[in-house]
This record gives C-alpha cells, sequence and structure tokens, in this order.
C-alpha cells in the first residue's frame, strides 16, 4: 500500500513539474514575442507607419450568433482608411477560401471597393489559411518585403513576430473594434497561438499549406505608364461617383 502511495505521489509531483514547465514556457514565450513585437506596432491610424503595400488579415465577416463581425468591420474601416489617407497605397487581402461558399478575400474585396478603394489598389490571396501562411506567401509568392500589418491589437503582436522572423519589414496599425463581448477567448486563443509560432519557427520548422509561383504585387507605381493612368482614371471616377 505504501509503494502504491509513493507512486502515486511521484505521479503526481511530475504531473505538477510538467504543468509548471508548461506555464513557464507559456509566460516567457509571451513576454518574448509582445517585447519583441511592441516597437513595432501603432494604435493610432495617424501614427501608423508608412507603407507601399498594406497586409489585411482575413476573418469571417459575420460571427456565429449571426450579427457582423466587429472585427472584420474594424479592419476594412482601417484599411480603407489608411488608403483614403495616402498612408497605404495598395492592399494584400489574403485569407482563408476553404469550401466555395466560404470565401474571406473576396468578402474583403467586396467591403472595400463598397467603401471606395479602388479595385487597382487590391491584391486578394485566396490560401492565407493562417497567420504565418498570409505572411509566408507574402513574401514567397507576392514578393513582399516591406508592409504595413492591419488587424486587432491581440493579434499584431504574433503577426509582426513572424514577418520579421520571416525577414520582412513590417510594422503594424491596430484596428480597433472597442469592446467586444467573449474577446477574452480569443485572447486567450492567441496568447497560446503565439507560444505555438515560436514552434514553427524555430523548431518544427513549418511550411505554408501552399505556395505556387511567384505573383508580385503591382501597385500603381509600379505599373506601365498606360496602365498606370488608366487604374489612376479609374480610382478618381469611383471616388467621383461617376
Amino acid at each position: 500500500m505504501q509503494r502504491l502511495l509513493g507512486g502515486i505521489r511521484q505521479l503526481l509531483m511530475l504531473l505538477g513539474a510538467c504543468l509548471l514547465l508548461a506555464v513557464l514556457v507559456w509566460v516567457a514565450g509571451n513576454l518574448w514575442v509582445l517585447a519583441r513585437s511592441a516597437p513595432y506596432i501603432e494604435a493610432g491610424m495617424s501614427h501608423c507607419r508608412p507603407q507601399r503595400i498594406g497586409v489585411v488579415f482575413g476573418t469571417s465577416s459575420w460571427t456565429r450568433t449571426g450579427v457582423r463581425n466587429p472585427h472584420f468591420n474594424a479592419r476594412m474601416q482601417t484599411a480603407a482608411q489608411l488608403v483614403q489617407d495616402g498612408q497605404v497605397d495598395h492592399l494584400l487581402l489574403s485569407g482563408d477560401n476553404r469550401t466555395r461558399a466560404y470565401n474571406e478575400p473576396r468578402e474583403m474585396w467586396r467591403d472595400l471597393s463598397a467603401r471606395g478603394v479602388a479595385s487597382e489598389r487590391l491584391t486578394m490571396d485566396f490560401a492565407g489559411f493562417s497567420t504565418f501562411d498570409t505572411l509566408a506567401r507574402a513574401r514567397d509568392v507576392f514578393q513582399v518585403n516591406q508592409a504595413l500589418l492591419i488587424t486587432q491589437r491581440w493579434h499584431l503582436p504574433r503577426a509582426v513576430y513572424i514577418a520579421r522572423a520571416l525577414g520582412m519589414q513590417v510594422s503594424g496599425c491596430v484596428a480597433g473594434a472597442g469592446a467586444v463581448d467573449g474577446e477574452w477567448r480569443l485572447r486567450l486563443r492567441e496568447s497560446l497561438a503565439r507560444v505555438a509560432a515560436l514552434g514553427d519557427l524555430y523548431l518544427w520548422g513549418r511550411e505554408p499549406h501552399f505556395l505556387g509561383p511567384a505573383e508580385p504585387v503591382m501597385t500603381l507605381d509600379t505599373l506601365p505608364e498606360r496602365l498606370r493612368q488608366s487604374a489612376i482614371d479609374a480610382a478618381l471616377a469611383v471616388g467621383s461617383g461617376r
């Protein structure tokens, strides 16, 4: 009996040690990602560092309860305002399109077009299945080396950290959505995702689900003169309501 109790005691001690180690890894991983990314994140749009390209991370436009997703709205509003203010020239819309019925980039395109952003300023990435995939594809497929990342404050540290670990020169612009019911679940999941991202980058060498051939983003200043003038004329027509 004593041997059994001793074995149980040792097992509990082992489990406690493993739990303590997991908590330490979780805390240390989050502190590391937050500290390393903090200098590159700006809360106010007026302070966000201008870039030719902004990367907008996809999310569902509707919640499971059937109401408009405030995080989606905030990202679209911020992205559109950055273009209108001249802080960003072109937007890369990257999101999930795993099924015919679910298409995050297309929803972003439609919303931004309704907000007056010209189609010539929008590029869709249909294989942004995760934050890592979005950034790896931005670098390797769309040939984006410098960008402004547009998403919520709780998501930006991981996004900025991954991008800079991949060698990209990025900064983050907070898309504020105000208080959202149940956001604590997203923040908890995000705290775990930050630790997982360190494993993706430094331990098991994660690769994106799909890459494909290079498709460099063509911003207005890189278009041939004839196409550039056509794009400018179209943008002016949209802005004037014609």
